[in-house]
């Protein structure tokens, strides 16, 4: 886990800290639109500036309303990144001058005991000089002048953080013991995925044990991908490192005509893309739907490891019928990769989450697994002789060895001769076999299939 200094950005709807956020973390990483109030969970990333490194924590945007609404939920996200961050940039638009609310931000922020650096955004141009002048009656002195979009001020941003965040050289040791990824000891990227409103908030924040992310009845609240990193206690008394990713509800994709929604599932397609094993949550109130097999077939297409949790459990009618409805649904739907793990959670009471999380380690496992080619050759000669190629047009297909070529997925390479007429179902029977017997399990497993060059061809 980071030891790095934290930094939240905390000011009104559409000042542009999303903007200063993916310029510090040097990519796109929050959705950034036009219209106010795109952020709503704080979005955290490891950002550089000048050499300065540090945690920077994006926040929504700081909103008066009642505590139980969506936007008084958003607050309270608010709220506590910056009580927990060492020094909070509080942005204005310099365009738009000092507003009421910006005012209210500052009277907040000085009641508080984190440092507070003002940056005046979009600072650039003589529309911005009265807002500059507007700037100090806030109390924070003089402000920051930059331009989030365009790269400006950054210097003198630089200038200001780094009284807050300097430390001593031992605390940086600490941050260069990063695990490579391929260690079994690394952090597990594990994401959640599916339809709006099956729990993936909920159920996340039930395994941290706090409201770290914002859930609700109302469909669709999480729009970016957020990652938590975070430690899980395992029964048996082990931590292990775990990068949970939340993700936007992926609904059909004649459904999604709002900009603001396709950004989020493109955010949500991409998180899969950079995870290693990826939970499917399904709502078994609702039982197994076609939107959730398309999802399940993109994560096994990107070639994720997949498990299935169905959560709310606790209140499913009907159980023992409704599971072997989705095992089989799941195996007639995705012949690709049968025996998917099948879980059953529930984000309300915790249960089953021990038993998810220990699937997923056991799952990243596989999906890493690397085997000696001997151990291979000697499995390919065993399955040849039980099941020889076939001979298409009485000629016969001559396979030579098989390699492993990667892992992550796992990833095999067949050479032989006439290669290119083994048919489909014999390329699924090595498949299979690999799976079954390799100890590969239900991780997606590609085979490349290659001839030798022939040098007299031409």
């Amino acid at each position: 886990m980071s030891n790095l200094p934290t930094v939240a950005i905390i000011g009104r709807p559409n000042v542009g800290k999303s903007t200063l956020f993916n310029r510090l973390v040097g990519k796109r990483l929050a959705l950034v639109d036009d219209m106010p109030g795109v952020t709503r969970d704080r979005r955290e990333g490891d950002a550089s500036l000048l050499g300065l490194d540090f945690r920077i924590v994006d926040t929504a945007g700081f909103e008066e309303e009642d505590p139980e609404s969506l936007p008084g939920r958003m607050r309270a996200q608010t709220e506590a990144a910056v009580a927990g961050a060492d020094v909070a940039l509080f942005m204005i638009d310099a365009r738009a001058g000092v507003v009421p609310l910006d005012a209210e931000i500052a009277r907040w922020l000085r009641s508080g005991a984190t440092p507070v650096v003002l940056v005046a955004n979009k600072a650039e141009g003589r529309a911005a000089e009265a807002g500059l002048i507007e700037a100090y009656e806030l109390g924070f002195g003089e402000p920051v002048q930059m331009s989030a979009e365009h790269g400006e001020g950054l210097a003198d941003l630089f200038q200001e953080l780094l009284p807050h965040l300097e430390r001593d050289e031992d605390d940086f040791a600490l941050d260069e013991e990063d695990q490579d990824e391929d260690s079994p000891d690394a952090p597990l990227k594990l994401a959640i995925v599916g339809r709006p409103n099956a729990g993936k908030s909920t159920l996340i924040n039930r395994m941290l044990g706090e409201d770290r992310l914002i859930t609700g009845p109302e469909a669709g609240i999480t729009r970016d991908s957020i990652a938590i990193d975070w430690q899980w206690h395992a029964p048996d008394g082990v931590e292990r490192a775990v990068r949970l990713i939340d993700t936007a509800g992926m609904r059909k994709k004649a459904l999604v005509k709002d900009k603001l929604e396709k950004l989020s599932v493109a955010d949500a397609r991409h998180a899969i893309d950079f995870a290693e094993v990826v939970v499917l949550l399904l709502d078994a109130t609702r039982g197994l739907e076609a939107q959730d097999l398309r999802i399940a077939d993109a994560v096994l297409q990107e070639g994720r490891a997949l498990i299935i949790a169905l959560n709310k459990w606790d209140v499913a009618q009907d159980p023992s019928s409704l599971f072997n409805g989705v095992r089989g649904a799941l195996d007639e739907g995705l012949a690709q990769v049968k025996g998917l793990p099948v879980l059953t959670v529930s984000a309300v009471t915790g249960r089953g989450l021990d038993q998810m999380l220990k699937a997923a380690f056991e799952t990243r496992e596989a999906w890493s697994r690397r085997v000696s080619t001997g151990q291979l050759n000697r499995w390919f000669e065993r399955a040849i002789e039980t099941n020889p190629p076939p001979a298409p047009g009485g000629r016969r297909i001559k396979l030579r060895y098989l390699t492993q070529a990667k892992t992550r997925p796992p990833g095999f390479v067949l050479f032989g001769t006439r290669v290119d007429e083994l048919p489909e179902s014999y390329r699924r029977y090595l498949l299979n076999g690999i799976r079954r017997d390799l100890g590969f399990g239900a991780v997606p497993v590609r085979l490349t299939v290659r001839a030798p060059k022939n040098p007299f061809q031409k």
